[in-house]
């Protein structure tokens, strides 16, 4: 990407934030109330009178919501308050009704339980320390975009954050971006978990992230992710071998010979995050998982459907469907933005 800052671009760049709500040019820093008032009482304006924002239990509130042309290159979002699954995340592009992107703010960001930090480092995400999540996904609009918060807990909570935008021509052909959260739990036995479906449009597959909860003893990942492309009925155009084939690794995420499971993050893959929460019994083993398709994306015109099944072994050699507790976020880019996504999970739906 280093490439990109040595030439002219007629871009202008601007931010939004508790401190400058609309991205204005020289008009950040400029609150004279705000949720640090208090605390900059003796210095006055400019510094830091409103670094956050208070999302009240029940509520809703928009982040930003922003007309014009450009894109969202970066957005940044720490919250002081830890509520699993607690705050929904919806972009909305180009005045449309239906959200773009809908999932947990945590899930999105590949961080489903904060109160369990790990470091992950990608290309496409971040959650730095401690527990600051980052995306890296550009967001093309051609007439504006807005982003809404959602506090479906019972907790009142501070959201630290910040977006970072293009104000610029974008390209005709410029995909708009998707993210879209799923949960099952339990999987039903012998059915493959549905990552994406019904997804109609020109666009490219770009990731995925998964939140896999073992239920039984024993390795679970050997089931194979499949990529139902243009109007693949029966069988799939793209069969993976494993599912931690699919994530980038081999042999089960372990050490040799098989005693150990390894976390790893790097650019473009990873299982960052090994949960332990009953290690008396060795069960309710969770796993974070993500791989970017960044160079390597999985290109659709006309339409997409991932699958990916749960499977481990039974002690006679046989393959054993499992009924584990699955939840993924998928990414990606199509020209459609009226895809109508599944009814979102309530509140106790969503608990981990």
């Amino acid at each position: 990407m280093l490439h990109n800052v040595t030439t002219k671009k007629n871009i202008r760049t601007f931010s939004i934030s508790a401190e400058n709500l609309t991205g204005e040019k020289g008009k950040g820093g400029m609150a004279t109330t705000g949720t640090g008032a208090g605390s900059a009482r003796d210095l006055g304006q400019g510094w830091k009178v409103s670094p956050y924002f208070i999302v009240n239990a029940g509520t809703k509130m928009n982040l930003a919501d922003i007309k014009g042309q450009g894109a969202i290159k970066h957005i940044w979002v720490a919250c002081v308050e830890d509520i699993p699954r607690g705050l929904i995340l919806r972009i909305y592009f180009d005045g449309k009704e239906n959200p773009a992107v809908e999932a947990p703010l945590t899930d999105f960001f590949c961080n489903t339980d904060p109160y369990d930090y790990r470091q992950l480092s990608s290309l496409a995400m971040c959650v730095n320390p401690l527990r600051a999540m980052n995306c890296f996904f550009e967001m093309p609009y051609f007439t504006g975009f807005r982003v809404e918060v959602e506090n479906i807990s019972k907790k009142n909570t501070w959201v630290y954050y910040q977006i970072d935008c293009e104000e610029k021509e974008i390209d005709p052909d410029s995909l708009y971006f998707h993210a879209q959260f799923r949960r099952t739990n339990p999987l039903p036995y012998q059915e493959p978990y549905v990552i994406l479906d019904n997804i109609k449009g020109y666009g490219q597959y770009v990731g995925t992230f998964m939140h896999w909860g073992a239920k039984s003893r024993g390795w679970w990942g050997e089931g194979e992710i499949k990529f139902y492309i243009d109007g693949d009925s029966e069988f799939p155009s793209i069969c993976g071998t494993g599912t931690e084939d699919y994530f980038l690794g081999s042999h089960a995420f372990c050490t040799y010979p098989g005693d150990t499971y390894v976390e790893f993050t790097t650019p473009y893959s990873g299982m960052p995050k090994v949960s332990t929460q009953d290690q008396l019994n060795h069960s309710q083993l969770y796993f974070d998982l993500y791989r970017w398709h960044l160079p390597d994306p999985i290109y659709f015109k006309k339409d997409l459907k991932v699958t990916i099944q749960a499977l481990g072994w039974r002690d006679d050699g046989r393959y054993r469907p499992l009924q584990d507790d699955i939840s993924s976020v998928a990414y990606w880019y199509s020209d459609n933005l009226d895809d109508v996504y599944p009814t979102f999970p309530s509140k106790d739906e969503l608990e981990i």
